[in-house]
């Protein structure tokens, strides 16, 4: 015996027939349409950047990007944590923080910079 109905899925209405057969399970006869969900955007976190070789206290770009903002000035006090400047790498802005408390001694980028991975941006003491 064949049956029809009309389901109804996200707003799209579908019709669809259906046999019946003795003892075993319902066969549909149209297509079943695959529903697909978006992942999230991911967020961005910011990017605590450990104080490297070179100059003491060299903050130097984890990535290739572009420095959008910077945050201090110079002889400015910070803490652990404080976001120093905002680099934009792969159209995501990412908050390069202090590894540790200091001051600025130098700031060597400015907004507009292009950075490579390893060039220094900002000197702390």
């Amino acid at each position: 015996m064949l049956k029809k109905y009309r389901v109804s899925v996200n707003g799209q209405s579908y019709d669809v027939s259906v046999e019946e057969l003795a003892g075993g399970p319902a066969v549909a006869s149209a297509p079943v349409a695959a529903v697909s969900h978006a992942a999230p955007a991911p967020v961005a976190q910011p990017v605590a950047v450990p104080v490297a070789g070179g100059t003491a206290g060299s903050i130097k770009a984890p990535m290739p990007g572009t420095i959008l903002a910077i945050k201090v000035a110079n002889g400015q006090a910070v803490k652990r944590g404080d976001v120093l400047l905002i680099l934009e790498a792969m159209k995501m802005e990412n908050e390069i923080c202090a590894p540790a408390d200091g001051s600025v001694s130098q700031i060597r980028v400015q907004a507009g910079t292009t950075v490579n991975t390893g060039d220094p941006m900002i000197d702390l003491q």
